[in-house]
């Protein structure tokens, strides 16, 4: 046999493309090639793939006077990263008849170290996912990542720790004592483990007073609003956006699939599965691309990280111009698309926005207790940096006050209980609302709000009034419904009345001179 053909994949975004590793072996002087649009890592599987077959027992390809071409198919599309080191070498070693196996229904994943190791990869779980949609019924992986792809079921996963593992596995040998067998990953659904960017997460029982910003914080997180907290430094902004995670139910098996794929390609993944909301916190200094996402080598940014979880953007005014504005589609429609001259690149982006501020550039703007050093324009300037499109796509704007010094050592706490039950139970009869987990209140479109959203007469008129006076745009209009839809069900109500488009109203008062 001179020619074989064996599948093997790679990332295409935070998808999956096929790639076939076509092998031929002709009568010649010594030649090694690999076409097909490879990278440099990619033509350096040449030396990797040589040096493993000779350290795994076999003759190496440089030992021998024959001319070696490896095409990667299809050849129109880039090849990127080592992740077929595995497929060429079991190719080789195929074609020139050192092994004997059948590779339909197989699919080979994986870096070669020089002694024939297989190395840790990012990105297999999205992988081992296509497999299965694609019909593959094995698939060979490295042997640490196996927990990672254990999670997807009806596909046999086989986790190698070295090339000659997996020769020892498929060769056909007629002595059935040669025989390797690697044992296939057993599912572990019932392992979850969560992932979470601190090692605790804190709570809201343990922030003092701000009864009006954590009463905001349950409505977000029960309907998926966007939220902005502003007030002078040190009031707790920062405390309550990270207890925020606190109240976000967990994600549901097919949420923790798609965030624990995201976070595999990023090679951010610390846990076999992601089961809580992600939450975000990236510094005001972060480059658009890190924000946004894409790159030279296309992958995922913040906005994307923190998808099914929180974003939170501490100091929002000073991160870039071109961060805040690029924050506009994401908040609309729930995805960011990216235009370069290789093409578009979509990725998810249904997060909750968190935003916390200062008034001014010294943060007292409006303050009881300490008075503002910075001159008007200074904070005219300071509020503009936020656009008005950017202020009318957040859903709630919360004033968090000062506090009473005396209540910081009290013992009184706020049961974290009394306000997460009410939101599991409004997400139900949301989910019952929209016949679907992945649609919200706060992610509703104007024909669902029109729909589905009960109002009282009389609260509508209350609405039309208020929308007069406050000069509502049709996006802050729709706002003012969705939370007051949220605030309906935190309570049990069939209909929005007239108390909850009221306290809508208050979190459509924004920060003084935006």
């Amino acid at each position: 046999m001179s020619f074989v053909r064996i599948h093997s994949a790679q990332h295409l975004l935070l998808d999956a493309q096929l790639i076939d590793v076509e092998i031929d072996i002709s009568k010649g002087l010594h030649s090694f090639s690999i076409v097909g649009l490879g990278d440099k890592a990619v033509d350096e599987s040449r030396d990797r793939v040589s040096a493993a077959i000779k350290n795994s027992g076999f003759t190496s390809p440089k030992q021998k006077n024959e001319k070696v071409l490896i095409s990667l198919a299809p050849a129109h599309s880039r090849k990127t990263g080592p992740l077929f080191d595995v497929a060429i070498a079991i190719g080789y070693l195929l074609a020139s008849e050192e092994i004997y196996f059948n590779p339909i229904g197989k699919i080979f994943i994986g870096e070669l170290s020089l002694n024939g190791k297989i190395q840790k990869s990012n990105g297999i779980l999205p992988l081992v996912i296509f497999a299965k949609k694609n019909g593959f019924k094995e698939i060979y992986i490295p042997y640490e990542n196996r927990e990672e792809a254990g999670l997807i079921e009806d596909i046999a996963i086989y986790p190698a720790k070295t090339l000659r593992e997996i020769i020892e596995h498929i060769h056909n040998s007629k002595n059935t004592a040669d025989k390797h067998k690697i044992p296939s990953v057993k599912i572990i659904r019932q392992e979850k483990t969560p992932i979470l960017q601190d090692d605790e997460v804190s709570d809201l029982s343990h922030i003092k007073e701000q009864g009006h910003a954590k009463r905001a914080l349950q409505i977000a997180a029960a309907g998926k609003h966007n939220i902005a907290l502003f007030g002078p430094p040190g009031t707790g902004k920062t405390l309550l956006a990270k207890a925020f995670q606190s109240l976000l139910p967990p994600l549901s098996f097919e949420q923790s699939l798609e965030i624990t794929s995201i976070h595999s390609v990023a090679g951010i993944l610390r846990n076999p599965i992601i089961t809580k909301p992600p939450f975000r916190s990236p510094h005001h200094t972060s480059s658009y691309t890190s924000i946004v996402g894409g790159g030279n080598h296309p992958r995922p940014g913040e906005i994307t990280l923190s998808h099914h979880g929180v974003l939170f953007l501490d100091e929002f005014p000073e991160f870039d111009k071109r961060v805040i504005e690029s924050l506009r589609q994401p908040l609309e429609d729930k995805y960011i698309t990216i235009s370069r001259i290789q093409g578009n690149m979509t990725f998810p982006a249904q997060f909750i926005l968190v935003a916390a501020l200062n008034p001014c550039p010294c943060g007292f703007f409006g303050s009881q207790k300490q008075s503002c050093i910075c001159a008007a324009h200074h904070v005219l300037n300071y509020q503009k940096k936020i656009s008005g499109p950017i202020m009318d796509r957040i859903d709630m704007w919360v004033e968090v006050a000062e506090i009473n010094h005396a209540s910081l050592l009290s013992k009184n706490k706020v049961a974290e209980s009394d306000l997460s039950t009410p939101i599991r139970n409004s997400q139900i009869i949301q989910n019952k609302r929209f016949q679907d987990q992945k649609t919200f209140n706060g992610t509703a479109s104007a024909k669902q709000i029109e729909k589905l959203f009960n109002i009282k007469e009389e609260a509508r008129i209350l609405l039309n009034n208020a929308a007069g006076k406050l000069n509502l745009s049709p996006r802050g209009y729709h706002k003012v419904l969705k939370v007051s839809q949220t605030i309906a069900d935190l309570e049990g109500s069939d209909f929005i009345n007239d108390s909850h488009i009221l306290e809508a109203l208050q979190y459509r008062q924004k920060i003084s001179g935006g």
